[in-house]
């Protein structure tokens, strides 16, 4: 091998043409192995350029299928939550709507036990029944004429509240109040349920009318009942007697969801399980 390459050399060092035509072949050997680097080179770059890019184009559409996933699921979410959240908005906006039963305790009250103490108050005269049984009435309030009015059906505590309102109504803001009913049957109760929660939304045993801790009232005015939602002096009138009703310790059905504006109630402590324990005597 060494003696093959020594005649090589001496060849080409004895014949320059040759070494002319060796450089020759060598240059284009080279300049072709550079192109075909550069070209292997580009090859390179596409491939790589090809994968990057399916690469970026394979997370981009994870990205859209992950954004697309997240957008129906907060919309899915605020779907069933919506009911949950208008419930809870009007929970905390008052008291349940009309006549709803509530055995909160009084919180008591310093204003209550002043507007309260001294003589007893005792209750007006009964108005003329006519009053109750006019066309008028009876499209506000149907069944009226069948109403309890008597004060000795209910709770003797209430009643005072009841009546330091009426007096107030009068002696400062010269409204006359009327009793419209009183205590109420469990099944006249379940007889205006009925009627639809226009009436009533309480059944029977839910109101706390069947507990003589709830009176439904109105004005009283040149003979005749006032009862319309449309008169701005009976509008002025049960905000005034919310007002008062407040400050005795009731609670008014002019903060309800479905106003009942002549209603007030007294939520006495305990008053459910002790009418029970005496029911079970």
């Amino acid at each position: 091998m060494a003696f093959l390459l020594g005649c090589g050399v001496l060849a080409l060092l004895a014949f320059p043409h040759w070494r002319e035509r060796v450089r020759a072949a060598w240059s284009s050997w080279s300049q072709g192995s550079a192109r075909r680097g550069r070209q292997w080179g580009r090859q390179v770059q596409s491939g790589r350029d090809a994968v990057v890019g399916g690469m970026l184009g394979q997370v981009q559409a994870a990205q859209t299928w992950w954004q697309s996933r997240w957008m129906w699921a907060v919309g899915s979410l605020l779907l069933l939550l919506a009911p949950v959240l208008m419930v809870l908005g009007w929970s905390l906006q008052g008291p349940r709507a009309l006549d709803g039963f509530d055995d909160r305790v009084d919180p008591g009250n310093r204003q209550v036990a002043h507007l309260l103490a001294g003589e007893q108050l005792v209750p007006p005269p009964p108005l003329p029944p006519a009053v109750f049984t006019t066309a008028e009435v009876e499209i506000v309030r149907p069944m009226l004429s069948s109403a309890d009015r008597r004060w000795d059906l209910m709770d003797p505590g209430f009643v005072q509240r009841v009546l330091a309102v009426f007096k107030i109504m009068k002696e400062e803001h010269g409204y006359e109040m009327a009793l419209l009913e009183g205590y109420r049957s469990p099944e006249r109760q379940a007889m205006l349920a009925a009627k639809g929660s226009n009436v009533t939304m309480a059944g029977a045993w839910q109101s706390y009318h069947q507990y003589g801790l709830a009176v439904d009232c109105a004005f009283y005015k040149d003979g005749k009942l006032v009862i319309s939602e449309k008169d701005p002096w009976a509008m002025r009138g049960y905000e005034l007697y919310g007002q008062v009703a407040e400050q005795v310790g009731l609670t008014w059905g002019g903060r309800w969801q479905m106003m009942d504006l002549g209603h007030v109630e007294w939520r006495k402590p305990a008053a459910k399980a002790a009418i029970r324990a005496a029911g079970n005597r």
